[in-house]
C-alpha cells in the first residue's frame, strides 16, 4: 500500500510536518509512506496555462500512484493555505482526487473555518473521506514538547485512528 502525505505548510520542523510524522508510526509494516515535498515550487493556478509545472506533474503522479492521501494543515487565515490551495486548484482537470481515500487533519491554534473549506474542496474534488478520515486538532502547540513531538495522549490517540480509518478505506478500493 502506498500513503502519500501532503502538508499544508511549507516551513521546516512545521507541527503539520509533525503530525505526518506521527501518523506514519501507526501505518502498517509495508506500507510506503512518502511525503511530498515542493508544493511552493508550484506555479501559480491559471486556468489558460495549457502546460503543467514540472512540480505540479510531481505532484499529479505521486497522488494517482498512491493507495491513500492524508493532508495536515494548518488554517491561516480562517482558510486553507495558498500553496495548498493552488496545488489542488491543478488537481481538478485531472481527477487525481476522484474517488481516493483521503484524510485530512487540520492542527491548528482554532482551524475550525480551515478545516471546513478544506473539506468542501476535497469534496469537489471528488475525494473519498469520511468522518473517521478527518480530525480537527486545535491549540496543536499546546499538546507538543520542546521538541515539536506530540505529548497528548488523546491527540496521539485521535492521530492513530484516522491512520486505521485511511488504511481500511484504502483497502476497501479496487
Amino acid at each position: 500500500m502506498k500513503i502519500l502525505g501532503i502538508s499544508g505548510s511549507i516551513r521546516k520542523d512545521s507541527s503539520n510536518g509533525k503530525i505526518l510524522d506521527l501518523f506514519s508510526g501507526f501505518l502498517p509494516t509495508g506500507t510506503e509512506f512518502t511525503i511530498f515535498e515542493g508544493l511552493e515550487d508550484i506555479l501559480h493556478f491559471d486556468p489558460a496555462n495549457i502546460e503543467e509545472p514540472p512540480a505540479f506533474t510531481r505532484l499529479k503522479e505521486s497522488l494517482l500512484e498512491a493507495d491513500g492521501i492524508i493532508i495536515s494543515t494548518p488554517e491561516y487565515a480562517f482558510g486553507i493555505p495558498a500553496v495548498l490551495k493552488n496545488a489542488l486548484e491543478w488537481t481538478v482537470s485531472v481527477s487525481a482526487f476522484n474517488a481516493k481515500p483521503t484524510a485530512l487533519i487540520t492542527a491548528s491554534t482554532s482551524g475550525t473555518k480551515g478545516h471546513q473549506a478544506l473539506l468542501w474542496v476535497l469534496e469537489a474534488l471528488g475525494a473519498k473521506v469520511n468522518q473517521d478520515t478527518t480530525l480537527l486538532i486545535q491549540f496543536i502547540r499546546s499538546k507538543m514538547d520542546e521538541n515539536g513531538n506530540v505529548k497528548d495522549d488523546a491527540t496521539i490517540e485521535a492521530v492513530k485512528n484516522v491512520a486505521e480509518a485511511l488504511v481500511s478505506l484504502a483497502s476497501q478500493v479496487d
